[in-house]
């Protein structure tokens, strides 16, 4: 009869090869935006290594954050959401208007907008669903609509000022923080409709529902998936986390008449980045975040190295392009 013993190299090799294997499971996104954010601190350690820089980062990546969250479920849907842009460049130039330079206004604005973002939203996923209209068809219309709705309300010209309360959600920090320092307004709306959006995403039916229309539609509506509700519920969720995203972006840019514009491919950007598939079928809310991370930590680098816009609007597509290729090239080799 004989024994055999676990020796000490071979109890070595399997923990390795468990956090290998835990290695692996890690989306490249993290790692990614780690390794830029580090160069950053080494290139300016004044700003990103100090928490006031950290915060002015996340401050900043915020709005793109939120906006990439509606993005993705639309994409793990299977289809595309183009007319966010022009609902920024909606929400800041009918805003400044309907302000009417009074702080009085600027809940009702709110509640104005996020009242047009529904509808825009009801309205994608009805033509997409009702009409069978592609996604990226429907909503280049409405992008265009939206945005010339929006330049034919003020008149081709914006009109007013954002007030210093609607500014506050993008702009406004909160004060003495312990630890922190100060947060700002920005990282509390983000974490409050990450904490939404994971729990309808990760832990309800509709997000197991949204990623099993993507990966098979026919399959979904044989096994009882009411795909034609799914969808104009998840265009509307889009259309709204775009109108929450353009008030944080107002708030820090101001009113212009070129805010917004490509914001849609920035988000689509971000959420190919943080590892989401543009034919559908796989979503993740924090990989979408940190894919929007990722894209504004590469752009800082690209302002640090001097480079002009032109560059980074490069920089997006050439990201784009590898990320499809790198998805591309895993699935194939997993087969």
């Amino acid at each position: 009869m004989t024994t055999s013993t676990l020796t000490p190299q071979t109890g070595s090799s399997n923990i390795l090869g468990s956090i290998w294997a835990w290695i692996k499971k890690v989306p490249p996104v993290y790692p990614v935006f780690l390794i830029i954010f580090i160069t950053l601190g080494i290139i300016n350690h004044s700003k990103y290594q100090s928490m006031p820089g950290i915060m002015a980062f996340l401050r900043t990546a915020a709005p793109m954050a939120v906006i990439a969250i509606g993005e993705m479920m639309v994409l793990a849907l299977g289809g595309f959401d183009l007319s966010v842009g022009a609902i920024i460049t909606f929400v800041v130039l009918v805003s400044s208007k309907l302000l009417a330079n009074d702080p009085a206004n600027a809940f009702p604005d709110i509640m104005i907008v996020l009242g047009f973002g529904v509808i825009i939203g009801l309205v994608n996923g009805l033509v997409v669903s009702y009409l069978k209209v592609p996604s990226f068809i429907a909503t280049l219309g409405m992008m265009m609509l939206v945005r010339g709705g929006a330049l034919g309300y003020v008149g081709g010209a914006p009109q007013g000022y954002l007030t210093d309360n609607w500014t506050a959600f993008g702009r406004s920090y909160i004060e003495k923080v312990p630890l922190f320092g100060r947060v700002p307004y920005a990282l509390i709306v983000l974490i409050v409709f990450t904490i939404i959006a994971y729990f309808l995403f990760h832990r309800t039916h509709y997000g197991k529902q949204v990623l099993a229309i993507g990966d098979n539609v026919r399959a979904s509506q044989l096994s009882g998936v009411r795909v034609k509700l799914v969808r104009v519920i998840t265009f509307i969720i889009c259309s709204v986390f775009a109108i929450i995203g353009g008030i944080m972006i107002g708030g820090v840019g101001g009113v212009n008449m070129t805010v917004g514009t490509g914001v849609e491919m920035q988000a689509i950007a971000a959420c190919v980045v943080g590892g989401i598939l543009l034919g559908g079928g796989k979503g993740n809310v924090f990989n979408a975040i940190f894919g929007a991370f990722t894209l504004q930590a590469i752009i800082d680098l690209l302002n640090l190295m001097g480079l002009p816009k032109p560059y980074t609007d490069a920089v997006q597509g050439l990201l784009i392009i590898s990320a499809v290729a790198y998805a591309g090239i895993t699935s194939m080799r997993k087969r």
